[in-house]
C-alpha cells in the first residue's frame, strides 16, 4: 500500500512511484506517436485521413466510461471488504487475547500462539505463497516436526483453529473454564474462520473472465481511434489531449485490475505484512516475549 502525503499538490503531481502511469506509460507513448504523426501529415496535407463520426464516437465513450465506472466500484468494493475483514481479523485477535485470559499461562500462550501462525498462514494463503514457517520455531516454540506437519495440511489456517479450539475444550473437559467461558472465547474462534472464509471467497472468485476482457478490448479500440476522431479537430493540440484522455481510461484499466485482488503485494494492495506483524507483535507484547520489528515504509510502500 503507497503511504505518502497528500496534502502537498506538487508531490501528487509529479508523483511516480505507486501510481498507474509507468504501467500504461508505453501505450501512451505509441499513441502520443500516433497522434503526432497523424496531425503532421493532415497539418501539411500530405495525407487524407477520413475522420470518424463524432456521434458515434461520443456514444462509445459515454457508454466505456459508464461501464468503467461500474468495475472501477466494483473492484474497490473488493478492496474494501478485504480491508474490513482484516480488520475484523485484528479485532478477534485482542478479543482472544483479553478473554484468554481465564485459561492457565501454558494454555493462554499455547492458544495466541495459534493465533500468530493463523494469521500469518492465512496472508501466505491468500497470495499463493510458500508459508515460511520457520520463523516461528523461535518466536512461537514451534518444532521442526510441527512446522513440517503444518506444511503438509491442505488447508493450514483451518488446522490452526481446529488447534485453538481443541485447547478451549480440554480446558473445558479440565475444568479450567465453565461452559459459558468456553462459549465465549470459542464464538473469537468462530470469527476468525469468518474472516477466512470472506477472504477465500474475495481470492478464489475474481470478475468474471469474459466481461474483462469486454472492457480491456473496449478501452484499447477507444484509444487508438482517438487520434482518427480528434486528428481533424484539434490539429496540433491532438497528441496533448490524446494521450490526457487516454492516460484516464486506461488508468482506470489498469487500477481496477489491480484492485481487484487486494492481497496481492502490488503497490495499491492491502499491506497484509504489516497487519500480520502488527497481530504478532500485539500479542507477543501481551505474553512478554521479545517483540520483533514493526514493518517499515519502504520508498513510500507499506508491504
Amino acid at each position: 500500500m503507497i503511504i505518502r502525503d497528500k496534502s502537498n499538490i506538487f508531490q501528487i503531481l509529479f508523483a511516480w512511484r505507486g501510481t498507474v502511469l509507468p504501467r500504461v506509460l508505453p501505450e501512451l507513448i505509441a499513441l502520443i506517436f500516433i497522434s503526432t504523426l497523424i496531425s503532421f501529415l493532415a497539418y501539411h496535407h500530405i495525407v487524407y485521413i477520413p475522420q470518424v463520426p463524432a456521434i458515434g464516437f461520443t456514444i462509445f465513450g459515454v457508454i466505456l466510461s459508464i461501464f468503467l465506472g461500474f468495475r472501477n466500484n466494483t473492484c474497490y468494493a473488493r478492496w474494501w471488504e478485504g480491508r474490513k475483514l482484516w480488520g475484523a481479523l485484528i479485532a478477534s485477535s485482542r478479543h482472544i487475547d483479553r478473554d484468554s485470559r481465564v485459561l492457565s499461562n501454558a494454555r493462554r500462550e499455547r492458544v495466541l500462539n495459534h493465533v500468530m501462525v493463523f494469521t500469518s498462514t492465512l496472508r501466505d494463503r491468500l497470495r499463493h505463497q510458500t508459508a515460511n514457517l520457520e520463523q516461528f520455531i523461535d518466536t512461537v516454540d514451534l518444532d521442526e516436526q510441527s512446522v513440517q506437519h503444518l506444511n503438509n495440511q491442505l488447508n493450514a489456517p483451518q488446522y490452526m483453529l481446529s488447534l485453538i479450539q481443541w485447547e478451549l475444550l480440554q480446558a473445558y473437559k479440565e475444568k479450567e473454564i465453565t461452559d459459558i467461558l468456553y462459549t465465549q472465547v470459542n464464538n473469537h474462534t468462530i470469527e476468525l474462520g469468518a474472516v477466512q472464509a470472506g477472504c477465500d471467497r474475495i481470492a478464489s472468485t475474481p470478475l468474471p473472465y469474459a466481461y474483462s476482457v469486454l472492457l480491456n478490448r473496449a478501452v484499447y479500440c477507444f484509444c487508438f481511434l482517438l487520434p482518427f476522431s480528434l486528428g481533424s479537430t484539434l490539429g496540433l493540440w491532438t497528441p496533448f489531449l490524446v494521450g490526457l484522455i487516454a492516460y484516464m481510461f486506461l488508468g482506470l484499466d489498469k487500477l481496477s485490475a489491480e484492485l481487484e485482488e487486494p492481497f496481492g503485494t502490488q503497490n495499491n494492495d492491502l499491506p497484509l505484512d504489516s497487519i500480520v506483524r502488527l497481530i504478532e507483535r500485539e500479542l507477543l507484547s501481551s505474553l512478554g516475549k521479545p517483540l520483533p520489528p514493526a514493518i517499515a515504509i519502504k520508498n513510500h510502500n507499506l508491504s
